[in-house]
């Protein structure tokens, strides 16, 4: 880790766009496209209100062009000049932005900071950027066919804002990548007198994925390093790049990826469950409280017991459901970080809460296997030693005695 972290003051873009409450959307759609902003602050007379982002609008693709913005504000997280590269990293992953405007006391908007800001100075952050990719990558569990429809992209809306979807062909090579900005050429046509000026007679539903796609997708072979992949972002200018092996997509890391390792290794003081960060993505559902509550429910549980053997720092879930609407079929992707390396699991089964279930046991399986076979090896280590060798090496003579004095209590305990 770096000596200093760099603090938001230091990262920020100064000179911020912004768009007024009363403006209407087509003109912040205007500005993202110009810019290639995902969220724009928006202001009330020169005071800052909050966000909209490119995500709210594609969510509400029905909406006239002509409604203001103001409709559409979200509130982001508060960012200030001092705010640490660590934190930012964490609010930014924990409310889904892709940036955040950095206000000062009194409540001024003094700048902007985004995950790109973030990724720019991800290579100089020494051991985190050593990581491999095949070591931090999300599945590529949704794949498109260039072939397939638009409509294919709307209802996979919530997967395309984590990160663009791979495009192959029929053999199932990489030929291109699709996102929230691609789908939005079809969404917004340019507007005259406030309204849509659409394809006489072809629905955007109908329009086919090879058509909008951005060709070539970026990619890194599985070997590659963390600080890699942020460079490969950095020089192609995208929030994402596709792990690759022989050709096809395996997997994809993004920006929230890399992110998630500077959380993870920024976590200190005891194994608290409240102080391990957890992120979800692909869950569907997730507007139910119910079903929201059961997954929080179940997560806490496992990371409780996982407590108890190490310290976790960083879950990541991904949950892929599969594409039979007759049952409720999915695969849920696990990858937990903790101080004694990274954990995986996969699960899949017909019921969710269920999988996830069995897929916290199987964590926690993994690491009291990982953490008896480095006790074995302890043990192996010191017995090889020699009376001569222990003596020269106090410490492994230390450690040789309290394994000894363990095994001693065990056998009395067992004794009638």
């Amino acid at each position: 880790m770096p000596s200093r972290w760099p603090i938001a003051s230091e990262l920020m873009s100064p000179d911020v766009v912004t768009v007024s409450e009363e403006a209407p959307i087509s003109q912040a759609i205007g500005l993202m496209r110009s810019g290639s902003f995902h969220e724009l602050p928006v202001l009330r007379r020169r005071k800052y209100l909050g966000l909209i982002t490119f995500e709210t609008i594609a969510r509400r693709a029905n909406l006239p062009l002509s409604t203001k913005v103001g409709h559409l504000l979200i509130l982001p997280p508060v960012v200030t000049p001092s705010t640490t590269y660590g934190d930012l990293a964490e609010q930014l992953l924990a409310s889904g932005l892709r940036a955040a405007p950095v206000a000062d006391a009194k409540g001024s908007l003094v700048g902007i900071v985004s995950r790109t800001d973030l990724i720019r100075e991800f290579p100089r952050l020494g051991a985190i950027g050593a990581a491999r990719v095949d070591a931090i990558q999300s599945p590529a569990a949704l794949i498109v066919q260039e072939t397939d429809r638009c409509a294919t992209l709307f209802a996979q809306i919530r997967a395309i804002e984590d990160h663009p979807l791979p495009v192959v062909d029929r053999r199932g090579r990489l030929v291109g990548a699709v996102g929230i900005s691609d789908l939005g050429r079809v969404l917004w046509r340019p507007v005259q007198g406030g309204k849509k000026d659409a394809r006489a007679g072809r629905s955007i539903y109908d329009i086919e994925v090879g058509s909008l796609m951005h060709s070539p997708a970026v990619t890194v072979e599985r070997s590659a390093t963390a600080a890699e992949a942020a460079r490969r972002m950095q020089q192609e200018k995208v929030s994402s790049v596709f792990v690759v092996e022989a050709g096809r997509p395996v997997g994809v890391v993004s920006q929230g990826d890399l992110l998630g390792l500077v959380v993870a290794a920024t976590a200190t003081g005891p194994s608290r469950v409240e102080d391990v960060y957890v992120q979800i993505t692909g869950l569907r559902g997730s507007s139910d409280p119910t079903m929201l509550s059961e997954v929080d429910r179940i997560v806490a549980a496992g990371l409780r017991h996982i407590a108890r053997q190490l310290r976790p720092t960083l879950l990541s879930l991904h949950v892929a459901p599969h594409a039979n609407h007759r049952t409720g079929d999915a695969t849920v992707e696990a990858r937990l970080h903790t101080d004694r390396g990274i954990f995986y699991a996969s699960h899949t089964g017909w019921n969710l809460l269920a999988g996830l279930s069995a897929l916290m046991d199987e964590l926690l399986t993994q690491i009291r296997r990982s953490r008896e076979e480095r006790t074995r090896r302890d043990r192996r280590s010191l017995r090889s030693l020699d009376d001569a060798d222990r003596s020269a090496n106090p410490e492994l003579e230390a450690r040789l005695s309290v394994v000894g004095e363990g095994a001693t209590r065990r056998r009395r305990r067992r004794r009638p």
